[in-house]
Parts: structure tokens; C-alpha cells; sequence
């Protein structure tokens, strides 16, 4: 079943431990009969959130409600928008496949991201909020110079919001050339236009209800699908369990571990970076600057983890349904001859799992509804990787760096929005380079440099007096050239892009390496760092901590 037609989502998932799902995007995608209803629903989708970018244009009067949706997102909208940030495609199609393919182990990945979320809520979300203003360099340089570690703290950014949007656009034109019957370039063109719509016109306000109303409707289509799945299994869990492990081919070896991540240094690895890299993404760290206050950024963590559990729950049990409504049912079959063999691969390839189950649960309406909302789960995750791109372009480079922090709000603005044009003409030109290639990597590297890189000089700018600005550059660009390194050497990319016949780096994911790494060379480049500036520093540790325990001077965040 596991077909040469994956697409990226499980990859997505599974690619930030890096060799799982190798041979995504390695062949042509067919295109199937036009799905009218999924067409209908998409159009109704896109309509209805291209009104809500026209309404939300009318609100962007300064680059506070540009970036931030001028700080006015409650704690309970915020928390809502950053689960559907983070239940993206990988997440539904992803660990849903991952369950149907190999069981229980398909949970390792949802384990990692939820676990990830208290780190966020106890460590980041109350004094990122209290000392930043629109991106998570503003926390990072809060008491450094701020040149070194702006451009470190932008280039971590762009670099992960980059690698991540080319991997979701990619997706998405698959899917879309599977579902709709168009021509990928299309599909490509599709997404890159509507991305660039909501960001530039609709900003931070517009991309936060996109993504309200796809978490929304995920979580009502997953939660549907899941009800009929426990309906036909009598409500009982065990009775899932027993009919999933009686049509399974590995029968209860699907409920047992070590069945995807075999080795325990590779596994230790991948909870590391899912872990560290959730609190190091800058979409998902700038989304803490939309609310008023520090309470409401805890209060949003915590509904976003409320909502992200429950999502994974159900996951879980769309996984067990798919093994038992599709497994021995030809609909969702084609025969494929291999090597002289007639073999049986699910239409789409495994990462279908839940598109198809959706089918086969409530016909040809859920099966338009779940489509839908499956691109519309990667448009609002592109619209805010697009967004944290071009502030990191504006407002950390432009506005800091280069005018001084003396740049008019207008001026910035504009900037911003040649930004977001420019990053999506790149997301459209890489999409299209990129449709037959294996890009799983791309976001096992997002991953590892977000966790590599930018959470450790987050960290230690916050809770350790004695970084300087030298060691937090030094220890930030050694975990990202570090992950950058280990990513091309170890078997993602040396051995299934590159094509050797073995890596030189043995595990998928450099997480364990490189997080201990960024944080040694930090740590012994600020301890040998004795310049004046070094001293300067140190100084403003104090200040920098009532602040971010405090909240005092917040509101005057520009003005430091």
C-alpha cells in the first residue's frame, strides 16, 4: 500500500525525523475525476475568507494591526487560531496515515507536539508577551546590540519559514491536482495568489479568523468522522482495537511499539526537536504578540492545548477506522504492476487514508467538506508562515537594522508587503521546481534549525544574565549550520535525494546533537567574551527581568 504516490503530509509529520517517509514527491501524481463537491465547498471557503480579508483591510490603520492584529485577539480566539495553525495537513493526514500504515507508534509524533505546548505556556508565552512587540527578535535583542542579533534572529526565521512554506505549497498542489483534476502549476498558482491575498491585504486579523474558522471546521469534520468510527465499533475502544488488529496485515503488532522509529537515539532525536522546535517557530511565537497581555498569552496556550490534545485523540481513532473501513474495501484501491507483480495501492497513496474514510463514512458531502477543509488547513498555515517571513523582512532587517529603528510606520508597512509579494512569487517559483522532488527534508530541517538555533538564544537571552551578544551569534548560527550540515549528511537527504548508497551522519534528525551545541557555544563565546559591549549586556539582565516577570513598560514596547 505504501505506494510511490505519497504525498508530503505524512511527510510533513514524520519527515522532522527525517528518513520515514523518503521517497515523497518522486513521481507523477494522475489527476483524478474534478470532485464537484469538494469544488463547491472550496469555492464557498475561499469566498468567505476573501470577505473576511476585505473586512480586515479596513481595520489595518498601522503596522501594530498589520503584524499583530493591533494586540486586540482575545486569549480564547488566539488559543483557537494557534491550534489551527498547528493542526496543519501533517497533523490530519500525516499521523492519521502514519496510524493506518504501522499502528500505535503512529502516535509518537502527536506525543511530541502536545508535550511540546506546556514548555511554551510555563517558559515562553508570558515573557515573550511582556517583552517583545512584533516578532521573537524582539525578545532575542532586548538587551543585546541589536544589528548581530536581529540579523541571526531573522535569518533563523526566514530560513524555517521558508524551507516549511515550500514544503506546504508543494502539498497543497498535490492535493489539489488529485482531488480537483487541474494541472499542479495551477494548483501551485492557486495557493501562492490566495497566501499573498490574505497577507497583504487582510494582515495579521485576517490570517487569525482564516485560521479560527479551519480549526473550526477541522475539528467538527474529524470529530464527525471519529463518531462514526466509534458508532460502528459499538462505542467500545477494545472492540476497535480487536477488529482494526484482525484486518490489519501485521494483526497486533499495530499495537505494539518501535514499529517507525526503530533506533532510540533517532527517537530521543525526533521528541527533541518536536519539543524545542514548537517553542521555536517564529509563526507560532509571533501569534503571542496579538493579545493585550500576558494573562491572555497564557490563557491562549493553554485553550491551544486543549484544543491540540483532543485533535490528536481523534486522529488517532481515524487512523484505527481507516485500517478497518478501507483495508479490504477495492474502492479505494488501484492495481499497480511492479516487477512483473499486480499489486493493490490505496488511490492517492496512504496519506489519502483520511480523505478516504471520510468517503466511506459519510459519502460524497463529507468527502467535499474534508477535502476542503484540508486545503484550507494548509492556506491558513501558508498565510502565517508568509506573514512571520515579511516581518522578519521589515521589521527585524528593515526597520532595526538598516534604518536604525528611525523608519516611519508607512514606510515599514511597505516594505512588509514587498516582502510578502516577494516571498510569494518564491513559494510559487520553488513549488513548481520542487513537484517531483523528495521535500520531506525541508521540514525536518525547519524543525531542527527552529529548535537548533533560534529556541536556545531565546532561552538564554530570557533566563541566563550571562549571554553576551557574541555568544548568543555564535551559539545561534552553530545550531543552524549545525542542523543545516547533519540534515544533508544523515540519510534524508545524502542517501534519498542525493542517492548514496549510505549517510555519513547515521540518524534522521540532529536535534540531540546540534540543541546541546547552540547552547555549549553560547555558553563558553559568553563566558570568554570580556568587551565592553559584553558588560553592557550583562547590565541589562535585571531591567530585562522585571519586565518579563512584571509586564511593566510593555505597552511601551517600541520604545526600547
Amino acid at each position: 500500500m505504501m505506494g510511490k504516490h505519497k504525498f508530503l503530509f505524512a511527510a510533513w509529520a514524520a519527515g522532522f525525523s527525517g528518513c520515514l517517509w523518503a521517497d515523497a514527491f518522486t513521481g507523477e501524481v494522475e489527476k483524478q475525476a474534478t470532485n464537484w463537491t469538494a469544488v463547491v465547498m472550496f469555492f464557498i471557503f475561499v469566498g468567505a475568507t476573501l470577505w473576511i480579508t476585505k473586512w480586515a483591510a479596513k481595520k489595518n490603520r498601522s503596522s501594530k494591526d498589520f503584524y499583530t492584529a493591533g494586540g486586540g485577539i482575545t486569549g480564547f480566539q488566539n488559543g483557537l487560531a494557534i491550534a489551527g495553525d498547528f493542526m496543519s495537513a501533517a497533523s490530519f493526514l500525516g499521523i492519521s496515515a502514519m496510524v493506518f500504515t504501522s499502528g500505535y507508534d503512529g502516535l509518537i509524533y502527536s506525543t511530541g507536539f502536545l508535550v511540546g505546548w506546556p514548555l511554551v505556556l510555563f517558559l515562553v508565552a508570558e515573557r515573550l508577551r511582556n517583552l517583545g512587540q512584533f516578532t521573537f527578535a524582539d525578545v532575542a535583542a532586548y538587551r543585546l546590540k541589536q544589528t548581530p542579533v536581529r540579523l541571526f534572529a531573522a535569518s533563523g526565521s526566514l530560513l524555517v519559514v521558508m524551507l516549511y512554506l515550500i514544503a506546504q505549497v508543494v502539498g497543497a498542489g498535490k492535493l489539489i491536482q488529485l482531488l480537483f483534476g487541474m494541472d499542479y502549476i495551477w494548483a501551485v498558482l492557486i495557493v501562492g495568489v490566495l497566501m499573498v491575498a490574505y497577507v497583504l491585504f487582510g494582515g495579521m486579523l485576517a490570517t487569525t479568523w482564516v485560521q479560527m474558522i479551519k480549526a473550526v471546521l477541522l475539528l467538527g469534520g474529524a470529530t464527525f468522522m471519529s463518531f462514526m468510527v466509534l458508532y460502528a465499533s459499538g462505542f467500545s475502544m477494545e472492540t476497535m482495537f480487536q477488529k482494526a488488529v484482525d484486518t490489519h496485515t501485521l494483526g497486533e503488532a499495530i499495537l505494539a511499539p518501535g514499529g517507525l522509529v526503530k533506533n532510540p537515539v533517532d527517537a530521543l532525536s525526533l521528541g527533541l526537536a518536536l519539543m524545542f522546535g514548537t517553542a521555536g517557530l517564529p509563526h507560532i511565537l509571533m501569534r503571542f504578540f496579538t493579545v493585550p497581555d500576558a494573562r491572555e498569552a497564557r490563557k491562549s496556550v493553554v485553550v491551544a492545548t486543549g484544543f491540540i490534545g483532543y485533535f490528536y485523540l481523534l486522529t488517532f481513532i481515524i487512523g484505527f477506522g481507516a485500517i478497518i473501513f478501507l483495508t479490504n474495501n477495492p474502492e479505494f484501491f488501484k492495481a499497480v504492476v511492479k516487477d512483473g507483480k499486480t499489486v493493490y495501492e490505496m488511490i492517492g497513496g496512504t496519506n489519502m487514508a483520511a480523505v478516504h474514510l471520510s468517503a466511506a463514512v459519510g459519502g460524497n458531502l463529507l468527502l467535499g467538506f474534508i477535502s476542503a477543509v484540508a486545503f484550507a488547513t494548509i492556506l491558513a498555515v501558508v498565510a502565517g508562515l508568509t506573514l512571520s517571513g515579511a516581518s522578519a523582512v521589515s521589521h527585524d532587517i528593515y526597520s532595526s537594522v538598516i534604518r536604525k529603528g528611525r523608519a516611519q510606520p508607512k514606510e515599514e508597512m511597505r516594505v512588509s508587503r514587498a516582502a510578502t509579494l516577494g516571498l510569494g512569487v518564491l513559494a510559487i517559483i520553488f513549488g513548481v521546481a520542487f513537484e517531483n522532488q523528495n521535500v520531506a527534508f525541508m521540514v525536518g530541517l525547519a524543525f531542527a534549525v527552529a529548535a537548533s538555533a533560534n529556541f536556545p538564544v531565546l532561552m538564554l537571552s530570557m533566563f541566563w544574565k550571562g549571554l553576551t551578544t557574541r555568544g548568543a551569534v555564535a551559539g545561534g548560527f552553530a545550531g543552524l549550520i549545525g542542523a543545516l550540515v547533519l540534515i544533508v549528511l544523515g540519510p534524508t537527504v545524502w542517501v534519498s535525494v542525493l542517492h548514496n548508497d549510505s549517510p555519513i551522519f547515521p540518524y534522521g534528525n540532529p536535534a540531540l546533537f546540534t540543541i546541546p551545541l547552540a547552547f555549549a557555544v553560547s555558553w563558553i563565546v559568553s563566558l570568554l567574551d570580556k568587551s565592553e559591549q559584553a558588560a553592557q549586556d550583562k547590565a541589562g539582565f535585571d531591567a530585562q527581568y522585571v519586565r518579563s516577570m512584571t509586564g511593566i513598560g510593555a505597552a511601551g514596547a517600541s520604545d526600547h
